[in-house]
């Protein structure tokens, strides 16, 4: 195997591994909230991003506030407001459920960028479509047989998370290809940091009312060692390792890998997150779970080919290229 290839595979991985780990931060965070972790998470990639931000500043001191606004919207939609929705979604539905829904991700960014400027007939969509909703179905029935009739119920609070989770990262992926579209000359690490330093503004902002409502658990737990310790850990590891480090793996992938390799690698995301999520509740996969997980990928598989070999012989590749939304800008505007 070429030593380019390899490495962008391994990098690929990396970063869709990393990716993954929102499914299990619920589960290792104590007697935290979801709200507590998030906001250390992103005040520690806030931070990192403004090292970043110092790398850059001559172009920094050349942003207006539409940059900033726009990159402080993609901060909020596609980091805080999707995270509470994965860790949500996670908690109530399950390490396969969850999972399985994100892993659709790609399909409705390409389906939206279809929408706005068709390069594949819809009706060579319908077998992995149906492929995509059968997997769903199984994974889905699957989870309220598994949990009982009692913690089933739960499914009807994840699945909606999960629903919101999938439309937060595909706002973000059109609205940040949108944005990136007016500004075709930024520099790729500089707007993952702008956007870094948005979702930790978002979440400052959003304190004083997480403290009024009761959202925030800090106040009366404190942040000692010996109880905050894992949250504390997993915050900045998942800031740098995921956050940071998942978007710069995948640009470095992206330079490696054809686009119809990269497209399909995103993949990796749901399924180690399901993998991950079995491994925390102790379980193995039913022949069910594992049949709908198939056929979900499968049909994910079949339409991220079949966008990348339209997108790749057509004028409109930046319009319905299925790029995951947490890659850096070197990915949405490849």
């Amino acid at each position: 195997m070429n030593r380019q290839l390899f490495l962008g595979l391994v990098a690929a991985i990396l970063a869709a591994v990393s990716w993954s780990l929102n499914f299990i931060i619920p589960f290792v965070i104590g007697p935290y909230s979801p709200f507590d972790f998030t906001l250390l998470e992103f005040i520690f990639s806030g931070l990192g991003a403004v090292c970043l931000l110092g790398r850059h500043a001559a172009e920094v001191r050349r942003l207006v506030f539409a940059d900033w606004l726009a990159a402080g919207s993609l901060g909020l939609i596609g980091y805080v407001c999707y995270f509470l929705a994965v860790m949500g979604a996670a908690v109530y539905a399950g390490p396969v459920v969850a999972p399985a829904f994100l892993g659709l991700v790609p399909v409705v960014l390409a389906v939206a960028g279809n929408l706005r400027h068709r390069t594949v007939a819809w009706r060579s969509l319908a077998l992995p479509l149906c492929l995509a909703t059968a997997g769903l179905l199984l994974v889905n029935g699957s989870g309220f047989i598994h949990r009982g009739d009692g913690a089933g119920r739960s499914l009807w609070v994840g699945i909606p998370l999960a629903l919101l989770a999938v439309t937060c990262w595909t706002l973000f992926g059109l609205m940040n290809q949108s944005a990136l579209a007016k500004r075709a000359h930024i520099d790729a690490g500089l707007w993952t940091a702008l956007i870094m330093v948005g979702a930790a503004l978002s979440m400052l902002v959003l304190l004083p009312f997480g403290l009024h409502y009761g959202w925030f658990l800090i106040p009366r737990l404190g942040l000692g060692w010996s109880i905050a310790g894992s949250m504390l850990s997993w915050a900045a590891g998942l800031a740098l390792f995921a956050n940071i480090g998942g978007a710069a793996a995948w640009t470095f992938a992206s330079q490696r890998l054809p686009v119809t390799l990269s497209a399909q690698m995103i993949t990796m995301e749901p399924a180690s997150g399901a993998i991950l999520g079995l491994l925390i509740h102790h379980r193995w996969p039913t022949a069910t779970d594992v049949l709908g997980m198939l056929l979900l990928l499968g049909g994910v598989l079949i339409a991220i080919r079949l966008f990348t070999r339209s997108t790749l012989s057509g004028p409109n590749h930046s319009a319905s290229s299925p790029t995951p939304p947490r890659t850096s800008p070197a990915d949405s505007t490849a």
